[in-house]
């Protein structure tokens, strides 16, 4: 392909798409908000995995473990946990994945949890493989999370057919499943990790491409849950500030998501910037302590304006994100003293119970003194 066709490519793709991929009306999206209620929960993997194929592939398959976890959230009162699959298990056996997705559905429903399902994913490793997964890397952050798609999926037109067969067949056969709260279509979809692996800087244009096809891939399955892909980065709070990439996911999206690492004074004022698009807002990333963005700064304000709030990380274990974004630079020779990221240590008791008890308290109406319990 030429540069000149690409740059052409590059300027009418996104148009013609967005003709193919209508997202709902304003007042559709806000009545199924509001027949739903406010969602709290957190981005949940199982301790025992240390990325979305560990979680995933038959053979680490956990449902035991799944089913202690998801109960510990169902005592706090957490109705909803955002996840993460994979297109290359989909790739492998697209019958046995879709299997083990409903048996996580079954157990997530038993204990009255909805889910967001994340259908890809642009952090961290990008050369995903199938089979065993490596152990974690001692004292880093997050070390065996991997993209979704790869890099050389990403970069490789003659893979395009079988992403969307992996989207297309995932919603098709979740989109009517009332277990399923919504569709995250891809997480921090331009980001190039420069601090940990680095990515092809062609990646963001790929991404400018892509994004939009990826909407109308899984809005062709119809499915009865909307859509979403969350703003992570820069400044939302004009229209002209937004890149392109935001343009689309804001175009593109039933809901509007976004991410939260900050304290609490910005995240209320990304909330009431992103109202002004007129749909429901929800946040499916927050919480990281050591920069002032906590579940008591934060829970309350995101009950207040009504917004979904998903903090990352559940019950600490191989993905190690109560180490901070830094150890990749400089690897922590002992968990620090402040977790960054996840709620419960692996054998269930809170890492903070006053935090639990705030989750209780805005979601079950528990009352506890105001001098609540000090971190361990």
């Amino acid at each position: 392909m030429n540069k000149l066709l690409a740059s052409f490519l590059l300027l009418i793709l996104p148009s013609i798409t967005f003709a193919l991929t209508t997202p709902w009306a304003p007042q559709i999206a806000k009545q199924w908000y509001a027949n739903h209620g406010w969602q709290v929960g957190s981005n949940y993997i199982p301790a025992n995995a240390i990325n979305q194929l560990e979680m995933w592939q038959a053979e680490s398959f956990s449902p035991n473990v799944i089913d202690h976890e998801l109960a510990i959230a169902e005592h706090i009162g957490m109705n909803s946990m955002r996840v993460f699959l994979h297109d290359l298990p989909w790739a492998a056996d697209p019958v046995g994945f879709s299997n083990r997705i409903d048996a996580f559905l079954q157990i997530a429903s038993r204990h009255h949890i909805r889910i967001i399902f994340v259908l890809f994913d642009s952090c961290w490793n990008p050369q995903p493989h199938l089979g065993l997964q490596s152990a974690p890397v001692s004292g880093v952050h997050n070390s065996g999370w991997v993209q979704s798609p790869g890099v050389d999926a990403l970069l490789d037109v003659n893979q395009r057919s079988r992403l969307a067969n992996y989207v297309r067949g995932v919603v098709a056969r979740f989109g009517k499943d009332p277990r399923v709260l919504a569709w995250d279509v891809w997480n921090e979809p331009d980001g190039l990790n420069l601090g940990s692996y680095g990515d092809p800087q062609a990646k963001a244009q790929i991404v400018q491409l892509l994004l939009p096809q990826v909407f109308e891939w899984a809005r062709s399955a119809h499915p009865m849950q909307p859509l979403t892909s969350p703003l992570w980065t820069g400044d939302w709070s004009t229209n002209a500030s937004l890149n392109a990439v935001q343009k689309i996911q804001i175009s593109l999206s039933d809901i509007i998501s976004f991410h939260s690492y900050e304290p609490a004074n910005q995240f209320e004022a990304k909330v009431i910037s992103l109202q002004r698009f007129g749909r429901p807002v929800i946040c499916t990333e927050y919480m990281a302590r050591t920069l002032g963005s906590t579940i008591q700064t934060i829970l309350p304000i995101a009950k207040r304006y009504g917004v979904a709030a998903y903090n990352w990380g559940f019950v600490a274990g191989k993905t190690q994100t109560y180490y901070p974004w830094d150890s990749w630079q400089h690897p922590y020779p002992a968990p620090p003293p402040v977790w960054f990221h996840d709620l419960f240590y692996p054998n269930g008791l809170p890492y903070d119970v006053a935090e639990v008890q705030i989750v209780e308290t805005l979601t079950l109406g528990h009352t506890y003194p105001t001098s609540l319990i000090p971190r361990h």
